[in-house]
């Protein structure tokens, strides 16, 4: 069963404020499965041991490495913040542990990856954030599960023999330790995951009495205060600091117990998050946008994930997928920063976001002219598309911002030009009279 932890242990709504308002974080898987480059679950899915996986470490050396240049590509596309793989699941780490030498300082490589990358992310302006993985499947105490590499070894019992999750969990806290005291602040710790009640051929998944949850949140509160953690301890609480659904929009905005919480979805360019060469998937512009406001007409923030290559570059289709980003929100960023989402109903093919005494109407599918928005009659005082600040008008409202409609007309009908704008989703901003 979950751990249970006091509310206190979580942080209150105002601690959470730039992350509500920044609404758009880049999500970074890297390590030594990008010379694989087919998918971060490579060890797991294809049952690879130690000695087989070894040829990645072996020769996993990023000469191409730029992190300024990431950042700088992060922040072009508009993102606020970022979360690192600092470890994911194959126990690799990116920076110089001092408790394992599975580390990218032991690679051909030889240095620290995370310190250029924090300073290279902090002089962009972007808030920091490491992801850490809870299992790790090259560590000789943590138990084979049914995750494990060696989940289908017929001497599964004799190889778990002597190994020891309560060691196992003090090293979690070990490393924690080292990534929330050697970087500065860190904003972010994004734990990756829990599996409890499931089971594989007997072997059973890992949850809070595993990781040790609540001494491991604990410390991090210690350490680090104002840090935002996510949900994935298997810690029962009607407060999470965010809720972090994976790989889909939901349709509605997410609650715990009926109570609105602040939630976060995780989403790829392509079906993988690491680099994964052949992957034919990727998401057309059109559907990387509509992922962003979506969420943010939910109320919620996007963590968009990027898979950089083995020699340490972003390829060019994740280039042109942060470009498509970039050149939308330089035009529309004000529609997503501090928005979120809004009483009223969004018409058919669009969605609505909302700041304040403004409202956003993204429009997916372009009308033949007419827009209808119900309830708004009488509510508006000015109306543009954003991107260039040009004029659009209603049906009714002549030229008279003061205009009221006939008693009993409720809906607010905008003239749009016949042609849609140069733009992948055009926005128009409405700028609603004072309650």
């Amino acid at each position: 069963m979950a751990d249970k932890l006091p509310n206190d242990l979580f942080l209150p709504e105002e601690k959470k404020a730039w992350f509500n308002h920044d609404r758009f974080g880049m999500f970074i898987h890297w390590g030594i499965y990008a010379l694989a480059a087919r998918h971060e679950w490579v060890k797991s899915r294809e049952e690879i041991d130690d000695a087989g996986y070894q040829k990645y470490f072996d020769h996993f050396d990023p000469d191409l490495y730029d992190p300024r240049e990431w950042a700088r590509r992060a922040r072009e596309a508009g993102m606020k913040y970022v979360v690192l793989t600092a470890r994911h699941h194959d126990g690799f780490c990116l920076w110089d542990s001092k408790v394992t030498d599975y580390k990218a300082t032991r690679t051909a490589y030889g240095r620290d990856l995370l310190k250029p990358f924090v300073e290279a992310f902090r002089a962009e302006g972007l808030k920091i954030g490491f992801y850490y993985s809870l299992p790790d499947w090259h560590h000789p105490d943590f138990t084979i599960d049914m995750y494990h590499p060696l989940r289908n070894r017929e001497n599964v019992a004799e190889l778990n023999a002597g190994r020891d999750m309560k060691r196992y969990a003090q090293y979690l806290r070990d490393q924690v330790t080292e990534l929330l005291t050697g970087y500065g602040q860190i904003d972010i710790i994004w734990f990756d995951f829990s599996y409890p009640g499931r089971t594989y051929k007997g072997l059973p998944g890992k949850g809070a009495a595993d990781w040790e949850s609540l001494e491991l949140l604990k410390l991090v509160r210690r350490l680090a205060p104002d840090i935002i953690v996510n949900n994935r301890l298997d810690i029962e609480t009607e407060v999470p600091d965010v809720l972090t659904p994976e790989q889909y929009t939901p349709r509605t905005p997410p609650t715990i117990n009926g109570r609105p919480v602040t939630w976060e979805m995780c989403q790829t360019f392509s079906g993988s998050w690491g680099y994964y060469r052949d992957e034919d998937t990727w998401k057309s512009p059109e559907q990387l946008l509509q992922i962003l406001i979506d969420g943010v007409s939910l109320g919620g923030n996007l963590l968009m994930n990027v898979g950089p290559t083995g020699r340490g570059t972003f390829d060019q289709r994740a280039i042109d997928a942060l470009e498509a980003y970039a050149g939308w929100m330089k035009l529309h960023s004000r529609a997503i920063y501090g928005a979120g989402r809004s009483d009223f109903e969004a018409p058919d093919g669009c969605r609505l976001t909302q700041r304040g005494n403004r409202l956003y109407l993204h429009i997916y599918n372009w009308p033949n002219r007419f827009v209808h928005l119900d309830g708004l009659a009488g509510r508006v005082r000015y109306a543009q598309l954003l991107h260039d600040a040009s004029e659009v008008k209603w049906i009714g409202a002549s030229d008279d911002p003061h205009f009221v409609p006939p008693v009993g007309e409720t809906t607010l009908t905008l003239d749009l030009p016949v042609k849609k704008p140069d733009v992948i989703v055009p926005v128009v901003e409405l700028f609603l009279k004072d309650a």
